[in-house]
């Protein structure tokens, strides 16, 4: 089990974390930095450092819930991310062609992220996603809550279910979660519980993706598994496989095994790859289990 705290290089939580930003902000230089609060300058990867599964910082021990990073906060439209392909991770505003990039649909309705220690393996084709590989990053969370929560920010949430969403022909999973201190949360233990007392939220969830790439003059995207929000069984499947891979990233595993697969793909794991394991904290040889 790996605790929260610098003595394992491991984070169960946010409560020894601070965020600093670094650049102007609304420049392709800006960056959201996370440091522990001890040194103050000790960087942490919000993608690696941080542990799947939330642990109590009062008590050390697991809680039911897993962390969640958010990167766009709800009510808001730049397009913040994990620099997955830069030592550290720090989060920064994606770029195209050199400008920086925001949801031209507009605001989005949800907090927007990621759980860290997850990878979406563009060398595996998953069964229920219309024949598509992994799209390369951290598995994508839309959080439901309440709260407002700022980029960089860690939350323990509830997982409830998961979408299948086809991205320009990768598969690009879409998990539903709460905050696990929203007033809801109680009232929310799966999928079918957000139908129930939330109703209309899944379908406004689902098509606004299904319609936030048309105003760059892109189709609609499709979703896999007749567009239906799988429950929470089965986004937890989902969430095992993908921090496997991600196992198998950062420890080089993926990389020794690409010999058969198409030079595209080569290369995108092998820059992934490349990045993280020089961001590797010496103590996690042995990664951590889910």
């Amino acid at each position: 089990m790996y605790k929260s705290g610098s003595a394992t290089g491991s984070h169960g939580s946010n409560s020894n974390l601070q965020n600093l930003d670094r650049g102007e902000k609304d420049t392709l230089d800006y960056r959201i930095h996370t440091v522990e609060k001890d040194s103050g300058s000790k960087q942490i990867s919000l993608w690696h450092d941080v542990t799947l599964v939330h642990i109590d910082p009062a008590t050390e021990k697991p809680t039911p819930y897993l962390n969640f990073v958010c990167e766009i906060p709800k009510f808001s439209r730049k397009k913040y991310e994990i620099a997955t392909d830069e030592v550290g991770n720090p989060i920064k505003q994606d770029e195209k062609k050199g400008k920086l990039r925001e949801f031209k649909k507009g605001d989005i309705f949800f907090n927007y992220g990621c759980l860290p220690r997850t990878w979406e393996d563009p060398t595996f084709y998953h069964p229920d996603a219309e024949g598509c590989r992994g799209d390369n990053d951290p598995l994508d969370v839309c959080d439901i809550g309440m709260r407002i929560v700022n980029p960089g920010e860690i939350r323990p949430v509830k997982i409830l279910g998961i979408l299948c969403m086809i991205d320009e022909g990768e598969a690009d999973w879409k998990l539903v979660v709460i905050d696990a201190e929203d007033k809801w949360a109680p009232f929310l233990n799966d999928i079918a519980d957000v139908d129930k007392h939330l109703p209309g939220q899944l379908d406004a969830i689902r098509e606004w993706f299904r319609t936030y790439k048309i105003p760059d003059g892109k189709p609609p995207n499709v979703f896999g598994l007749q567009e239906k929000f799988q429950d929470k069984a089965y986004a937890l499947e989902i969430i095992k496989e993908c921090n496997h891979a991600w196992k198998d990233l950062i420890t080089g595993e993926k990389e020794r095994k690409l010999k058969d697969h198409e030079e595209e793909v080569v290369k995108l794991v092998r820059k992934l790859s490349k990045s993280n394991l020089l961001s590797l904290a010496p103590d996690e040889d042995d990664a951590p289990s889910f």
